[in-house]
């Protein structure tokens, strides 16, 4: 079975981007495919605390983002540059997500057969 890694570039609440890859992770998870999913750039946002959707008249995201591993999706990586470019520390983020340099994220990557990015 290929493994699939999605890299989630979307800010929380710039559109239905994040909501949409979120939606594609759970959707493959539910199939029980081998997903990772990967937080950089503005994607990093999402995993943010305390973030007050309603004020933009969006649905809170929060919820998906916590079952991602209840859908199988365990393998959850940050971008290090990502969080510090946006002044995010890693005992801030909402979920447990490892940290991953550049050298890291290029491995990463390359570890998987199939690579997304949205």
């Amino acid at each position: 079975m290929k493994s699939l890694l999605i890299i989630n570039r979307q800010a929380p609440w710039s559109g239905p981007g994040a909501r949409e890859v979120l939606d594609i992770a759970l959707a493959g998870g539910a199939f029980d495919l081998p997903i990772a999913m990967l937080f950089l750039d503005d994607g990093a946002l999402q995993l943010k605390p305390r973030q007050q959707p309603k004020a933009l008249q969006q649905k809170d995201l929060s919820a998906n983002l916590q079952a991602l591993p209840m859908f199988g999706i365990e393998s959850l990586y940050v971008s290090a540059r990502s969080l510090a470019e946006r002044g995010m520390q890693l005992d801030s983020i909402t979920l447990p997500a490892e940290v991953l340099d550049d050298a890291g994220l290029r491995a990463l990557i390359e570890h998987y057969d199939n690579v997304v990015t949205i």
